[in-house]
């Protein structure tokens, strides 16, 4: 088996150390003896987007992220046509920002999203900073994720929510949700790297993307127990 992940615009949305993320889904297929190809896709690198298996869409500064909707705007629907078909996408921050309708800035003004989801965020005094864990709607287990957040942007939707906040802020420190999942597409705040914190989510995002392209429904275990060792004592840290 073989998986190509599409790493979308890595010279640009590349903020917090999100590159882990790849990083870790790459290993983990490695370990299982996946071949997998971890593809840049960006300005200077177009490549077909049908092509991938999973995809991931990190956050970067204003500039970055202005750059790359003005780019990525010409491939939404093929963007939106994955994402109802099932591919598996992770956006986090600004990527998961991007996937909305638009984001309105501290004077008001209404900036463009791609528009592939039916939400918003919008800029508000303070940044949300800190650890967060969240209790995870996808039914995995262990049944909390746990990262760091930091942003300005507060995010209002009526689509599942990832999970329930029980440390930290979430979407927009009001109603204790985090992230959005829509068919095997999930946007996230969290930081960290998410998935080397959170191994399950990552198996997650791998085998849908197997289950896509080859209809397996289970993945061979792994070591984790130093992983979730870490997990458990962040719990133990954090938790109220």
């Amino acid at each position: 088996m073989e998986l190509k992940i599409y790493h979308m615009y890595p010279d640009l949305l590349n903020l917090y150390g999100d590159l882990g993320n790849v990083t870790c889904l790459r290993q983990r297929c490695q370990w299982r003896g996946i071949d997998v190809e971890v593809v840049g896709f960006s300005m200077n690198h177009e490549v077909p987007l049908d092509e991938g298996d999973l995809f991931f869409i990190g956050g970067g500064s204003d500039r970055g992220q202005n750059i790359v909707y003005s780019h990525l705007l010409k491939y939404t629907r093929m963007m939106g046509d994955l994402i109802e078909d099932g591919a598996p996408v992770l956006a986090i921050c600004g990527g998961y920002q991007l996937l909305g309708e638009k984001y309105i800035d501290a004077d008001g003004n209404d900036v463009p999203g791609l528009g592939i989801f039916d939400y918003h965020t919008r800029s508000e005094e303070g940044r949300l900073i800190g650890n967060i864990i969240i209790e995870n709607s996808l039914g995995l287990n262990p049944e909390t994720l746990v990262g760091f957040e930091n942003h300005g942007g507060r995010t209002y939707h009526d689509h599942q929510a990832l999970g329930k906040v029980k440390v930290g802020y979430g979407n927009n420190g009001q109603d204790s949700e985090e992230g959005m999942v829509y068919q095997n597409c999930i946007g996230t705040y969290l930081h960290g790297p998410l998935l080397p914190k959170n191994p399950h989510l990552a198996d997650y995002l791998i085998l849908k993307a197997l289950e896509r392209k080859y209809g397996l429904k289970e993945l061979s275990s792994l070591d984790d127990q130093p992983e979730y060792a870490a997990h458990e004592k962040v719990l133990k840290l954090y938790s109220p």
